[in-house]
């Protein structure tokens, strides 16, 4: 099997159980579990960075207040993603946050279009249409609007919009948005530890070695998606990203008990059977493309 695919795999798997790691840091606020998870993330990508000798074109890329501008834009919506995404999983809403990552590559479909005057093929107009209505049933299901999924959809979804302009690849990239967050993130730590409220400095050593795998959960996938995109065709990923929501769905329903009653059942298999229409119509396009090839 093509390398390119395992690297997939492998990324939406971790990503996938990453509730599963979040779990295990319960008893830490949101926050100060975000701000640990930059903070590490940065050490982490700063080291690989270094490895990779081209530390210098890095230094010169980031004095262009373009890039600065792009990637400042980026960290403010990963961070919000982040946070809602933690609090979310700590709070027992796995569920509802693995929504917000089913509906997001319909929205990030219909963002090309509203943004980058992208044009939609009359099929991927019909499950965008219904993946809508799923959302309102849910919505109708709940008695409330899906604020979770809604703002972890869009928050990723403008990122991905935000990252279509920026000249910095997806390793370097992430290491300016991370070094963006990181005086927020140290700033934070300090306050919470000054007033005595925070828990970093009085946890134990295997909860100290937690939050420092939280920066290597965060890059290794990161690294690995950006190998497989490299190695195979984006029809391929669009199909193996419902690994990771389809994995933490089954987290918070077979593993955490969280509650799924036939409302949200119905919203959900509405959001579904949208996905495979979407997935199908993408599948055939790619197939119908003409194969260009080399000729000496």
């Amino acid at each position: 099997m093509n390398k390119g695919i395992w690297y997939a795999v492998g990324a939406y798997f971790i990503w996938g159980l990453i509730p599963v790691y979040i779990k295990l840091l319960g008893n830490i606020p949101a926050p100060q579990l975000l701000s640990n998870r930059i903070i590490w993330s940065f050490v982490c990508l700063l080291i690989i960075t270094l490895f990779t000798q081209q530390f210098g074109l890095f230094g010169k890329a980031v004095q262009d207040i373009h890039v600065l501008l792009i990637h400042t834009t980026a960290a403010f919506l990963i961070g919000i993603n982040w946070l809602v995404y933690v609090w979310a999983v700590s709070a027992n809403f796995i569920v509802e946050a693995s929504l917000g990552y089913f509906i997001n590559p319909l929205l990030s479909v219909l963002l090309g279009v509203l943004f980058l005057r992208e044009k939609l093929r009359m099929w991927q107009w019909v499950p965008i249409g219904i993946a809508a209505a799923g959302v309102l049933f849910i919505a109708f299901a709940y008695g409330k609007i899906p604020w979770i999924a809604l703002t972890l959809a869009f928050t990723f979804g403008f990122y991905g919009m935000v990252k279509k302009k920026a000249v910095l690849g997806s390793l370097y990239g992430l290491t300016l948005e991370t070094g963006i967050l990181l005086l927020p993130a140290i700033l934070y730590i300090s306050y919470m530890e000054s007033t005595g409220k925070g828990v970093v400095f009085n946890a134990h050593t295997m909860t100290i070695i937690l939050l420092m795998g939280a920066g290597v959960i965060t890059v290794i996938p990161l690294l690995m998606f950006a190998s497989a995109v490299q190695r195979i065709p984006l029809t391929f990923i669009g199909i193996l990203q419902y690994i990771a929501p389809t994995l933490q769905f089954l987290v918070g329903i077979l593993i955490y008990n969280e509650p799924f009653d036939s409302g949200k059942l119905i919203g959900f298999g509405i959001i579904w059977f949208a996905l495979i229409i979407f997935g199908i119509e993408s599948f055939l396009h790619h197939q119908a493309q003409p194969v260009v090839t080399d000729i000496e």
